[in-house]
């Protein structure tokens, strides 16, 4: 029988650099392996950097709430600012909201929580690729598709997932796997097809007829 209960300290964490803008995931949801809601940290590596990137939850429909647990930071909301020190809670009910966050101090953390209302949680698919995002840095293409495939039961059929990791197959050469990928992720959802078009991760596969013909293929 497994533990009742595990405990883990904010800086015991794995700390993942992704983006280009300082940046660090601090996984929570899949180092606890969590199955009710969605819960993660976040960092930045120096002052100034993002503590939360840019983006929305519009295609998700979630629901955020953000927790600043040490530090100070700045919430960029829409069109506003909002003063974010230590102890400070943003929710944000409107998915459609573009938000992003800044450190203003050094070692500033943000938890955040989220779910679509009204429905079960399922785990975002982002995870996988986030985790093997220094893998792909470091030019292990193979082994951060290896990792991604561990993920492959549960978002295997996911666009977003298969997506990115088309995106890796094409960096280590494998052309067939990266083209019946995109492919895929298009049939599931249109919206990567114009996505496709302009993604340098696909520099070696634009002279290739077949993947030409996956991003002119009709939408049905």
């Amino acid at each position: 029988m497994s533990d009742p209960y595990d405990v883990v300290r904010f800086d015991e964490l794995d700390r993942v650099p992704v983006g280009e803008t300082g940046l660090e995931w601090r996984p929570i949801r899949r180092r606890l392996g969590i199955r009710a809601f969605g819960t993660n940290a976040y960092t930045s590596s120096h002052v100034g950097g993002e503590v939360v990137e840019e983006h929305t939850e519009e295609r998700l429909g979630h629901e955020e709430m953000y927790a600043v647990v040490r530090g100070h930071a700045t919430f960029h909301l829409g069109d506003g600012d909002v003063d974010a020190p230590a102890g400070t809670l943003v929710f944000i009910r409107d998915p459609a909201l573009k938000r992003r966050a800044t450190a203003l101090e050094a070692d500033t953390l943000v938890l955040a929580v989220g779910g679509k209302p009204g429905e079960p949680f399922t785990a975002s698919p982002w995870e996988s690729w986030f985790a093997v995002t220094p893998l792909v840095r470091e030019g292990r293409y193979d082994e951060a598709i290896a990792e991604m495939n561990a993920d492959a039961d549960e978002h295997g059929d996911h666009p977003g997932w298969l997506y990115n990791r088309a995106r890796f197959e094409a960096l280590a050469g494998r052309n067939d796997d990266a083209i019946a990928d995109v492919a895929r992720a298009i049939e599931i959802d249109d919206w990567f097809r114009g996505i496709a078009r302009e993604d340098d991760h696909f520099a070696s596969l634009r002279d290739d007829e077949r993947f030409s013909a996956v991003l002119e293929r009709p939408s049905t």
